[in-house]
């Protein structure tokens, strides 16, 4: 029952040998698929311990499966990655189930219609502000205020000095304060 194994073997070869009794098949075999399975599964749980529960629940599965494996039918891997996906999906799932009585009251924190309504009116007035900045000063401001980005990290972006920056936040701001004077009321509505 201690057969010589070939490292090159493959997979089918490797359970008809494990089925057959040689410990040395399932030890190649648990080498050459664990650690992938184990990666697939933190991936998914992001938790080691449970990872590393699916990764044996799954080559458990395989050992206990392997006098009943068809070579040629699939692949090995294939068959294994994806018991211990549905292994990990069942975790997920029980992770999730909670009696309903200890979910709490989910909490509508959506604007209303009205009052999203008027934030897309100020967004399209902003917007079209915007448009009208030259394109440096418009991307400045854009970085600046809309993705937070810093001054420096601002100035790496587009290229230029950080001064070089500052001025055209301070050109953009003072066009856009102009261009939205008009409209400062609406704009300033909560």
């Amino acid at each position: 029952m201690g057969a010589t194994i070939e490292r090159g073997e493959d997979d089918d070869a490797l359970i008809v040998r494990f089925a057959a009794g040689d410990q040395s098949a399932a030890r190649l075999l648990a080498e050459r698929h664990t650690g992938r399975v184990l990666a697939v599964a933190t991936r998914m749980l992001n938790n080691p311990t449970d990872a590393e529960d699916v990764a044996q629940e799954a080559m458990m599965r395989a050992w206990k499966n392997a006098a009943d494996w068809r070579p040629g039918e699939a692949r090995f891997s294939t068959w294994l990655h994806k018991v211990a996906v549905n292994l990990c999906y069942d975790r997920l799932r029980k992770r999730q189930t909670k009696p309903l009585e200890d979910a709490p009251e989910p909490i509508d924190d959506r604007a209303s219609a009205q009052e999203s309504m008027e934030t897309d009116d100020k967004m399209s007035i902003l917007k079209a502000a915007m448009m009208d900045l030259p394109e440096r000063q418009r991307a400045a401001i854009q970085l600046s205020h809309f993705e937070e980005k810093s001054n420096p990290e601002t100035a790496e972006i587009l290229g230029v000095s950080v001064e070089a920056i500052e001025s055209l936040l301070s050109r953009g701001r003072r066009s856009l304060r102009k261009a939205l004077a008009d409209k400062r009321a609406l704009l300033m509505e909560e």
